[in-house]
């Protein structure tokens, strides 16, 4: 008998209650035909009508029991307490003398419908449901402690079915959450980091089998045939392995797999072992929640912990199932993201090609956005192997050397840095060949310093800041590139003192995408491309000499008070005010980072100069360590003076006085002739020996006018530091100079600005390749050479012959696709809406351009382009957004500004969709 009874829980007996609230009156006995739920309180309160009553539960399976439960509450409960007796005796059993106490005089039927239909305030109930048993005792069982929220007036299947799952789940924020109208979502996304919870997984292997078995169904016909996987998964204690078990079943997507491939898999996945197509879509939900967690883990401490969580145990199960080798191509795996790191490296020492493709896959990588610095090594890696493709450069000029140093090989030496740091997680296999990259690349290099010295030793004689030799000296400095700026506005000038190329470099980059613009001088009648600036330090190349000769503009030796005072004098006499600040009178008092007597320079007309030590404190003094990056964060007070100058509107010139070498370990200690004491760690006087130069001249400042300072990075002449300088390397003797500019339309008069694509050297960037009907050079595309207009071979040039825009007969056919687009018929009705168009070549150049490079381009690059149609544009801003009138149709992206601004982009397809719609792709 006791088998066949209901299960009655408290919520069924409250409704019960409830139900017959009109009938009770003094009654306090309630006879229910049903068994108590096992675990259920015994006692608890009911508000019944208006009165709120105490309520004792008991389960009695005879007469008598049910007597004695009955005699004992009468004779000691308080006068408003009910006894309620779930019982399977029949009410004929019972006898009229027991049941006349009783509410109804009967034992009560439980109905667990009607009190569905009560505890969800419904009025009707889906038809389904009255045949579903299990579904309406589990609505009753499952009821949070807040009741079930409101269904309205007909409670479905479907809602019903969401309300239990949130609730035997404990899904949303809690129990009270549960409901048909609860705002708690049930999708896999959901499901699968609910699988993530301590205790989830647990309630539901917890609940009896046919509930389960019902709601694994009802999931995989709402949520996908991934559900029950998952859920399967939870049942049989494998809830917390479920997504790392998805994401190791992607093995089995190629169908070649090996057999000991698949018995791996099916021994992890034991008795839930899906089908094929199951897994497939398992697989795939997994990738997907993971995808979502990856992007919100760039910036998010905790998700990033909830990602790697999965990912790292993955990595376990597959390493004790033997499948890390079978998962190399993974998308998601830290292992495969290693072993493909390591495929980059082995391939970049193969040829630069086999590096990119390499790149390529693992940029792909769904781990390449965590971790930014493992793939900036490989970039670095890559970027090397481009590099020594490169025919072997030559220094032909201390001129030609100091410019190579701050266009090209600095960007080399920038890239060692990383290469010499190694992989910032100590992958050995990866560590192995980036050494061998660093010292190919460092062969060459000191090939090129060894040419640069021998250059500079035979320079040096006879140099003088009258006679320069064809170089920028860095006494020169003020005088050539920073009082052409002093115009309406006083230029800032910020001396970074020990600021290598390669540092530059890395500034160069962060303040473009901040807003400035680099510019440079334009050599009227000259055909050399314009250039980043670089001078040469005074010698030897320590601050006392170059920083002094920089800020006086004279060649001269001494301290800060000597730099204030000729700094000054040297702008008196070009009857400009002027203040140099140093590090003392630089930091600020109480809330404002800045002092305000540098923010009062800066509001005034005068020319303000301030020294950073930051780069060159940080190599003397051994804090940058294994440092590879320097940001404008970095070096301290330099983000808040860029900002200032802005402000205020003034050009600003970046320079250094000197550069600097890292230590990387190879020196055996300090070196030198005896008896003869070294000037400092990297220059001294005495004898020549290997590896160094002897430098006698007007511009030599110590040593009586003759040194001997070393070209090796790796000869020093005291203890260890950092990072050193006063040597003849063309990373000390090189000055690097950015001359920047808070507008585009502020360029000096007789001044250009620089595109990024021209500060940077070509092997730095992939090749960029455009379709075969757009541009066909494959370079970085550079404003046409000055001068007299010659005749260019077929592909050289910003266009080649092919592209470019010349007399033809009426019936012939557009050559490039800018020449179709402006060409078309649906170019020229929407010509019609646009006020005062560009000419329709500008149009195609800048199309042209844009395709050749592919699909973006700095602002400076692209008004490059634009001024072979004879159509420079100052405000580039202006004209783009007149373009996109153009382009832009119906508001498609066709042409727009990325990258906060800072770099046009033209997307192609786009481009394709909207002004040749029956062509296909």
């Amino acid at each position: 008998m006791g088998a066949s009874l209901p299960q009655v829980g408290r919520r069924t007996i409250e409704a019960l209650l409830a139900t017959h609230a009109s009938g009770l009156g003094d009654r306090r006995l309630v006879l229910v035909h049903g068994r108590y739920s096992a675990g259920a309180p015994e006692e608890f309160t009911v508000r019944t009508g208006e009165e709120t009553r105490r309520v004792r539960v008991s389960h009695q399976a005879s007469v008598l029991g049910i007597l004695e439960e009955w005699t004992k509450h009468r004779d000691k409960a308080a006068g408003g307490d009910l006894l309620v007796v779930t019982t399977g005796v029949d009410d004929g059993q019972i006898g009229w003398d027991l049941r006349g106490q009783a509410v109804r005089r009967q034992t009560l039927t439980v109905e667990n419908a009607e009190i569905v239909m009560q505890r969800f305030g419904a009025a009707g109930l889906d038809p389904r449901m009255y045949d579903e048993g299990w579904l309406l005792e589990a609505l009753l069982d499952a009821e949070p402690s807040q009741g079930w929220k409101r269904a309205g007036s007909v409670l479905t299947r479907d809602a019903a079915l969401r309300a239990l799952v949130v609730a035997r789940l404990g899904l949303g924020n809690g129990d009270d959450e549960a409901g048909p109208a609860s705002g708690a979502v049930v999708d896999l996304d959901a499901l699968l980091t609910w699988s993530r919870t301590p205790a989830g997984p647990l309630r539901f292997a917890e609940l009896d089998p046919t509930e389960r078995d019902e709601l694994k169904k009802w999931l995989g016909e709402t949520t996908g045939p991934a559900a029950p996987v998952l859920m399967s998964l939870a049942e049989t204690g494998r809830g917390q392995d479920a997504m790392p078990l998805g994401l190791l079943g992607a093995v089995l997507r190629d169908q070649a797999a090996s057999p000991d491939v698949v018995l791996a898999v099916g021994g992890l996945f034991g008795q839930v072992m899906p089908r094929r197509t199951e897994l497939q879509s398992f697989t795939e939900a997994v990738e997907g929640a993971l995808i979502r967690w990856i992007g919100e883990a760039r910036h998010n401490a905790a998700a990033r912990a909830r990602v790697f969580a999965v990912l790292d145990r993955a990595d376990q199960l597959a390493e004790g199932a033997g499948l890390t080798p079978a998962l190399e191509s993974n998308r998601f795996l830290p292992s495969s993201f290693t072993a493909q790191l390591r495929h980059v490296t082995a391939a970049a020492r193969t040829s630069p090609a086999a590096g990119e493709a390499a790149l390529a896959e693992l940029n792909a990588h769904m781990l390449a956005r965590l971790n930014t610095d493992r793939v900036g090594v490989a970039e670095m890696a890559v970027r090397i192997a481009r590099w020594l493709a490169l025919p072997r450069p030559a220094v032909t000029s201390v001129a030609a050397g100091v410019q190579g140093q701050a266009g090209d090989w600095g960007w080399a030496d920038r890239a060692l840095a990383v290469l010499w740091a190694g992989d910032p997680d100590g992958d050995t296999a990866t560590g192995e060949d980036l050494r061998a990259l660093y010292e190919a690349a460092r062969e060459r290099r000191e090939r090129l310093d060894e040419e640069f010295a021998r250059r500079l030793a035979s320079w040096t004689p006879n140099a003088t800041a009258l006679h320069p030799g064809g170089c920028l000296v860095v006494e020169n400095v003020l005088a050539e590139a920073v009082r052409p700026l002093a115009g309406d506005t006083a230029p800032l000038v910020l001396v970074l003192d020990g600021m290598s190329s390669a540092v530059a470099a890395q500034l160069g980059e962060e303040v473009e995408r901040e807003g400035w613009t680099e510019v440079v001088p334009r050599e009227a009648g000259s055909e050399e491309e314009p250039q980043r600036m670089a001078a040469v330090s005074m010698l030897p190349s320590v601050t006392e000499v170059s920083r002094a000769s920089l800020l006086t503009g004279t060649a001269v030796k001494g301290g800060q008070a000597k730099e204030s005072s000729g700094f000054a004098a040297f702008w008196r006499q070009r009857r400009l005010d002027a203040l140099l600040f140093h590090k003392a009178g630089i930091e600020g008092g109480a809330g404002s980072f800045l002092s305000e007597e540098i923010m009062a320079a800066l509001a005034s007309d005068a020319v303000v100069g301030v020294v950073l030590n930051t780069i060159d404190d940080a190599l003397d003094k051994g804090q940058q360590g294994r440092r590879t990056q320097w940001s404008l964060g970095d070096v301290t007070y330099l983000r808040e003076l860029l900002s200032a100058a802005k402000g205020y509107g003034r050009p600003v010139v970046l320079v250094a006085d000197h550069g600097h070498v890292l230590e990387r370990g190879a020196s055996e200690g300090p070196v030198g002739d005896e008896g003869t004491g070294p000037g400092s760690a990297r220059w001294r006087t005495g004898a020549v020996k290997d590896g160094e130069v002897q430098l006698s001249g007007p511009r030599v400042l110590e040593g009586g006018g003759t040194i001997v300072a070393p070209w090796r990075e790796d000869i020093r002449y005291t203890g260890r530091r950092a990072g050193y300088h006063g040597g003849a390397s063309l990373a000390e003797v090189t000055v690097p100079l950015l001359v920047l500019i808070p507008d585009r339309d502020l360029v000096p008069k007789g001044w250009e600005a620089l595109p990024r694509e021209q500060a940077v050297p070509q092997w730095w960037a992939p090749h960029k390749g455009g379709p075969p009907e757009a541009v066909a050079l494959q370079e970085t595309p550079r404003k046409p050479k000055r001068g007299k207009p010659k005749e260019q071979p077929a592909g050289e040039g910003l266009f080649a012959a092919a592209d470019l825009v010349a007399p033809a007969a009426d019936d012939a056919a557009p050559a490039t696709l800018g020449e179709r687009v402006i060409a078309s018929e649906v170019y020229e009705a929407q010509k019609e809406y646009v006020r005062k168009a560009p000419e329709s070549k500008v149009v195609a150049a800048v199309i042209d351009a844009l395709a050749g490079a592919g699909g973006t381009m700095s602002p400076a690059a692209l008004a490059g382009a634009i001024s072979a149609t004879g159509r420079v544009r100052r405000n580039i801003d202006g004209f783009i957004a007149t373009v996109q009138r153009l382009l832009n149709i119906e508001g498609y992206p066709v042409l727009g500004f990325i990258d906060a601004g800072h770099t046009v982009k033209l997307d192609v397809t786009l481009l394709r969709d909207q002004f040749f719609p029956k062509e296909k792709t």
